[in-house]
């Protein structure tokens, strides 16, 4: 049987100073998760660069993609940003060409937000150089190696949801 193979995670686990109460199985998840999350988030950070998105306006273009037209302060409340820092982040898209402000037909006092044409593109390429980054990052896995971590992904993620949801009810 060939050794096991062991990443820089695991040596730094080896060099730890004995910790009471520390799993060092739970470390290894939580730090190899970490590690891969910061990863992904600077490859994805360099794909909006090389589209001159910043990551606040890609999560505003993202949510107007997937769910079409929105209030701005709808958009704020959403994005869990204030309406000053809403406003300017419309304000860039809007220079950009990449989103437009309508009149709110139901409020004066309000404007609608939705993406142009080019917002949509700009987005859709972006989305599509990210979605290869993706699969390039997983190419380790095989498919059922995907699914088995998924599942136990999604277990992991299912608890968190239930004890946000105990504490919101708290």
């Amino acid at each position: 049987m060939a050794p096991e193979e062991r990443d820089h995670i695991d040596r730094f686990l080896d060099g730890l100073e004995p910790i009471e109460g520390l799993d060092y199985e739970v470390e290894g998840i939580i730090d190899r998760i970490g590690g891969i999350n910061r990863r992904i988030k600077r490859g994805h950070e360099a794909t909006l660069k090389e589209f001159g998105i910043s990551y606040p306006d890609w999560h505003v273009m993202t949510t107007l993609r997937n769910s079409g037209p929105r209030k701005a302060g709808v958009l704020a409340r959403y994005l869990e940003v204030s309406t000053g820092a809403m406003t300017s982040r419309l304000d860039n898209l809007e220079k950009e060409g990449l989103i437009r402000r309508l009149a709110d037909p139901d409020d004066r006092r309000s404007v609608i937000v939705e993406l142009t044409d080019a917002g949509r593109d700009k987005w859709h390429a972006a989305a599509s150089v990210q979605a290869r980054k993706e699969a390039f990052f997983t190419r380790a896995l095989t498919e059922p190696d995907k699914k088995k971590l998924n599942a136990l992904l999604r277990k992991l993620m299912l608890a968190f949801e239930e004890a946000e949801a105990e504490a919101e009810d708290a």
